[in-house]
Parts: C-alpha cells; structure tokens; sequence
C-alpha cells in the first residue's frame, strides 16, 4: 500500500499544525520530511503520513524523562 501524501491543508486538519507553522519549520529546518514537486515557489508541498508520524514519534517524551 502506497503511503498517503498530504498537502499541508490536509496536515493541518489532521495534526493540527497550521499551513504557516508548516512553511516556518521547513523554512528553519525543523519540521516533518516534506516532498517538494517542483523547484521554486510555484512547487507544490506534501507530507508522507509516516514522515509526519515519525516526526511525532520522536519529539514523544514519556512521563518522568526530562524534555
């Protein structure tokens, strides 16, 4: 099965992340893997399902372990 590419909206409206907090971590480099489907602005955005999971996975912080 093929993993589901998201738009930013999409992300958004399952993850909570804002379109624009979406741009600012790719803009620093700290946000989830991303797809980029052509050079320069005009190039559309995608979010793999599992990026953005394995993303949240480690930012995860178990009870009792300092942040």
């Amino acid at each position: 099965m093929a993993d589901e590419l998201l738009s930013p909206k999409q992300v958004q409206a399952d993850y909570g992340f804002s379109a624009q907090t979406l741009a600012n971590w790719r803009w620093t480099g700290i946000g989830p893997a991303y797809i980029k489907t052509s050079p320069g602005k005009g190039g559309r955005i995608r979010y793999k399902r599992s990026a953005i999971e394995k993303w949240l996975d480690e930012r995860t912080v178990s009870g009792g372990r300092a942040a």
